[in-house]
């Protein structure tokens, strides 16, 4: 039977420091090289049986990073629920106060800006507001106590060893500015869709987030980056389908447009022109079920039989044919009425 692996239950389950723990005689070097453990970074490892998600990667960049520093843009937004915004393998986005310094890595992407302690503790970007109910988050050199885990006592000065619990990272309102501010617009728009679907900020909050820093370097980017969103789109294709079309010069579709069918239904094409009656819907991969492909032609016949011109578009499509695309969504726009 192949041994039982080693983790000392200080370790379990974290994200830690190598050197501290062999200095602690936690482990040794040896053990450290095992199959219970991954490196993440220089002197930064976990267990390996965390999930490796932008979420691990945030919390081994932390550990390398000096104090002050926040978890920002695309990958605060993953931290906030939009799985989408960064892979496991993705750059990580912090933040850090002006006067702070930290050396270029790979896989890093650092940016500074004024960064202000509110009341409750939080870190939050000088001038953004802290959203309604929120918990201080910060290093820690203790994991939470649990089954299976037990306090890392006498620190020594310097960097923690082990960052517990979420990371700290910066509000919805604000990774949204970021990320319009830093990402290529499609994408950006994509992420934002996704942080007003989930509810983590609306567009009230956006509007003030835009106004609030609209001296600041890409403030008007941002302003026209939150223009291009809706947070209607159920997927990120369909957001960047949305905004790709637009960008090639055909008219601002809706998304979701409700159309009542002679059966009483009211369905959602994924995009639509209403005043022409020209919808487009998005064919991901689950599209290919039987059973899918079923209940989505009935709801096809149905928008026909309302009066509605269907286009469908697949991923392969999107990523391949685009022009095709655009001048077949055209010509359909144009036979029902719409002058470029």
């Amino acid at each position: 039977m192949p041994p039982h692996p080693h983790r000392p239950p200080e370790l379990a389950w974290q994200v830690f420091r190598g050197s501290d723990a062999i200095r602690r005689n936690l482990l040794s070097r040896h053990q450290l090289r095992g199959a219970s453990w991954i490196r993440l970074r220089q002197d930064v490892y976990a267990d390996a049986r965390l999930d490796r998600d932008h979420a691990l990667a945030c919390r081994a960049v932390l550990l390398r990073m000096p104090d002050g520093a926040l978890i920002a843009g695309p990958s605060a937004a993953y931290l906030h629920g939009v799985e989408h915004a960064a892979g496991f393998t993705d750059d990580v986005h912090v933040l850090l106060p002006a006067t702070v310094r930290a050396d270029s890595q790979p896989g890093v992407r650092v940016h500074h800006a004024p960064i202000a302690t509110t009341r409750s503790g939080l870190l939050v970007p000088a001038g953004s507001r802290t959203p309604a109910g929120a918990v201080p988050t910060a290093r820690t050199t203790t994991p939470p106590l649990g089954a299976g885990t037990s306090p890392v006592t006498d620190r020594p000065p310097g960097p923690p060893m082990i960052l517990a619990g979420p990371p700290p990272r910066t509000d919805p309102a604000t990774c949204a500015w970021e990320t319009a501010v830093w990402a290529e617009p499609v994408k950006a728009v994509g992420i934002i869709d996704g942080l007003l679907r989930t509810g983590s900020v609306g567009r009230a909050q956006l509007a003030g987030e835009a106004a609030r820093n609209v001296g600041r370097p890409g403030g008007r980017r941002a302003t026209w980056v939150f223009g291009l969103t809706d947070g209607l789109a159920q997927s990120p294709p369909e957001s960047h389908l949305r905004v790709r079309l637009m960008f090639a010069g055909l008219p601002r579709p809706v998304a979701q447009h409700p159309v009542r069918v002679s059966t009483g239904l009211v369905l959602h094409p994924d995009l639509a022109w209403p005043e022409f009656r020209v919808a487009v819907e998005y064919d991901g991969q689950w599209h290919s079920d039987a059973d899918r492909m079923h209940l989505d032609r009935r709801r096809l016949n149905q928008l026909v039989e309302a009066g509605w011109l269907v286009l469908h578009v697949t991923g392969r499509r999107l990523r391949r044919e685009f022009p095709a695309l655009v001048r077949e969504i055209r010509a359909a726009l144009v036979a029902r009425g719409w002058r470029p």
